[in-house]
């Protein structure tokens, strides 16, 4: 089944994107939600109609998402957190953790666009992806520390 995103779906793509899914994953959760819609010829048309539209905004909207990866390209984060004593941290560090931390060093980063691949629960360093644009994405390498007492 073809379908229109009206919204980004992690691990299916961007708004605006037509892609494939499952019939059931299409009409029982996308398209109820509102994540998605039909691809019918209409709906196909319309959707180049207003790209052609909006191809001005996008290339601004990316041209902004460029600089803030440019910015946060040398950023690099220490994360302290309470360990035991066989170094496993208490809980796990995750987007939350990582966007208060990038808050703190001035960069307003939704959690939501944070991608930590791998559950993070022991004291080590760590790779957290940051995808600003469906084209732009930036690494940040952070560190788990022991918090001192």
């Amino acid at each position: 089944m073809e379908i229109i995103l009206k919204e980004n779906v992690a691990g299916l793509g961007y708004k605006n994107d037509i892609v494939t899914v499952k019939s059931g994953y299409g009409r029982n959760y996308l398209i109820p939600t509102g994540k998605a819609v039909i691809a019918s010829p209409s709906a196909k048309k319309m959707l180049a109609e207003e790209l052609k539209q909006r191809a001005h905004k996008l290339e601004k909207i990316k041209k902004d998402a460029e600089a803030v990866a440019e910015s946060l390209k040398d950023v690099s984060l220490k994360i302290a957190t309470k360990v035991s004593a066989t170094g496993s941290i208490y809980g796990s560090i995750g987007s939350l953790q990582i966007a208060e931390e990038l808050a703190k060093l001035g960069h307003n980063i939704d959690r939501k666009i944070i991608v930590v691949k791998n559950q993070v629960k022991e004291v080590g360093n760590y790779t957290a992806t940051v995808n600003l644009h469906k084209e732009v994405s930036v690494e940040i390498p952070f560190e788990v520390v022991a918090e001192e007492a």
